[in-house]
């Protein structure tokens, strides 16, 4: 059997508009929301988001470029190409051999909204050419692709609010497999727009707190729906015997991957969480011999009622209620917001380096117990602890379910 290895990682997040500044904001606790600067929020009930701040697409691409790409796409090709640079693989890899697994939860949602008020106030002749090459779910892989001349299969993934982890195990599977020897990986999201708040707040699932620090509260008795955030993430998955060949950096090895289906409700998890269990369960294969103690999960966490009970469930099922006791836990949400597809790829980045560094990123402002969520969620300060491996877990609206697993490369 081949074996995968992750040699490279690239993020923009809410925290830090690269890797070093988000690993060191969210093993500080750092809170990356704030006021909603993107737009008027005087109509709206809801007032905070997690924005990227101070990200200016010229320093990376040139203006003309910029101007070409919705901003879910910029942050996609800024995540890949600080990946592509950690992981030292441009050059060192056939184009034939290179793979991109890339999504985004909804889209070019900014674009579509800017495009529908010049429809409507100037009519048709004056929507932008660019238009459909901006806001379509594959672009974001499709501009990726282009750029690395990857010839491999390029996919764009989307399973909502699991799309990052999705994207991942796919990418895992297709090197494990011998589909390919390396794959771009993650997922990428800018949806901080009015309508999209609007309907996310409509769906109940927002929490309209105006105290940044009460506003993402993942397994806390208070929660009250997630924050929105954005953002991408980027990881560089490759076949170990090429990685090693080539004197790669390995950050750790990728040991396993669930997807699964709740297949029960277009927005509310199952919460007997079978199917979500099993997603873990699946996820774990590869890691035999590592005890619960050395594990760290980051969970999907977003801080909703139905979701952070459901989740804990799905721990015990997957681990037994004695076990899952012992498993480190975090939601780094409680920091980035909820980044929709780019979640789950920025969350296995924090899992990836809890590997690397023996670090637990801590839940900020987890301050009063839920009865139903009653497992060690590393409350509000990171531990320094032996972490063998991790898991990333993320459900999606839909019932889409996903976990991947890394360990420390032995061998």
């Amino acid at each position: 059997m081949r074996r995968v290895v992750v040699t490279g990682i690239g993020a923009v997040t809410p925290v830090g508009n690269n890797v070093p500044e988000f690993w060191e904001a969210i093993k500080n606790g750092k809170n990356g929301i704030a006021p909603i600067t993107r737009f008027d929020v005087s109509e709206s009930k809801y007032k905070l988001a997690a924005e990227v701040k101070e990200f200016d697409p010229t320093k990376y691409m040139d203006k003309l470029t910029a101007k070409k790409l919705d901003r879910f796409v910029q942050f996609a090709m800024v995540a890949a190409s600080e990946a592509m640079t950690d992981s030292q693989l441009e050059g060192n890899i056939e184009k034939e051999d290179l793979a991109v697994y890339f999504g985004s939860g909804i889209g070019g949602f900014e674009t579509l909204c800017e495009s529908y008020d010049v429809l409507r106030e100037k009519g048709p002749r004056r929507v932008s050419p660019l238009f459909i090459p901006k806001i379509i779910n594959n672009i974001a892989a499709g501009n990726i692709a282009i750029h690395y001349q990857a010839q491999n299969a390029c996919v764009a993934v989307s399973t909502a609010c699991a799309t990052g982890t999705t994207a991942i195990g796919e990418g895992y599977r297709a090197v494990l497999h011998g589909y390919t020897t390396a794959a771009i990986c993650g997922g990428s999201e800018a949806a901080i727009v009015p309508l999209a708040v609007a309907g996310f707040g409509s769906c109940m699932a927002l929490n309209a707190s105006e105290d940044p620090n009460a506003a993402s509260l993942p397994f806390d008795k208070r929660r009250a729906g997630f924050v929105m955030g954005e953002g991408a993430g980027a990881v560089i998955l490759e076949e170990y015997e090429h990685a090693k060949a080539r004197g790669a950096k390995i950050y750790a090895e990728i040991v396993g991957y669930g997807s699964t289906c709740d297949a029960h409700h277009v927005t509310a998890p199952a919460e007997e969480a079978i199917a979500s269990g099993k997603a873990i369960v699946n996820a774990m294969a590869g890691l035999e011999g590592v005890k619960p103690e050395e594990i760290y999960i980051n969970a999907h966490g977003t801080g909703t009622a139905l979701n952070d009970k459901t989740e804990t469930r799905a721990i015990k099922n997957a681990f037994g209620e004695a076990d899952a006791k012992k498993v480190h836990i975090s939601s780094t949400k409680s920091m980035t917001g909820h980044m929709l597809g780019a979640a789950g790829a920025v969350e296995a980045i924090a899992a990836i380096l809890a590997v690397q560094e023996d670090v637990i990123p801590p839940t900020i402002n987890l301050k009063e117990a839920d009865p139903a969520c009653d497992l060690d969620y590393t409350p509000n300060t990171a531990v320094k602890t032996t972490v063998e491996a991790a898991m990333s877990t993320s459900l999606g609206f839909g019932g889409h379910n996903a976990c991947v697993a890394f360990r420390k490369m032995r061998g």
